[in-house]
């Protein structure tokens, strides 16, 4: 995975992609603070982490990762790549691997595209948070869903 750092930084730095993510890195285009960000992701046992391949394409990640004291998912894929079905198929085969349940995952209430694919791979709104989203710039409403 680590072979695949700069495509994730890459897609990272998209600022369309960046705002629909909402919560994202504060400053997504500081390559020195990613690689710290991802080295710790990589070195640590507890965060699940796998590459998204469309072919012979990286075309994103998913985690699942402890937060609040729950684990959580969340999932990156390349904006070239949205409304493929991509971040749905990768994510129900990634369940198959973290059977730990229940598990959560948080999306901006505006964010349709994930919020769609959270539902398909049968999470469900179960509340609501605020919090100062990066990617925006500003404090927005998120969905919390969970998947028993």
């Amino acid at each position: 995975m680590e072979g695949e750092l700069p495509i994730f930084f890459e897609h990272q730095n998209d600022k369309i992609a960046n705002h629909m993510a909402a919560f994202t890195a504060e400053d997504p285009s500081n390559w020195s603070k990613y690689l710290e960000h991802w080295s710790r992701i990589l070195a640590d046992d507890n965060i699940i982490k796998q590459t998204i391949m469309l072919e012979t394409h990286v075309v994103g990640h998913v985690l699942s990762f402890v937060m609040f004291n729950e684990r959580h998912v969340s999932y990156w894929i390349d904006r070239e790549h949205w409304g493929k079905g991509i971040a749905t198929n990768a994510l129900k085969q990634f369940l198959t691997l973290v059977t730990i349940r229940p598990l959560f995952a948080r999306v901006a209430k505006d964010n349709i595209g994930s919020r769609l694919v959270l539902e398909k791979c049968g999470f469900i709104i179960t509340g609501e948070d605020s919090g100062f989203a990066n990617g925006r710039g500003a404090e927005i409403e998120e969905y919390i869903f969970s998947l028993k």
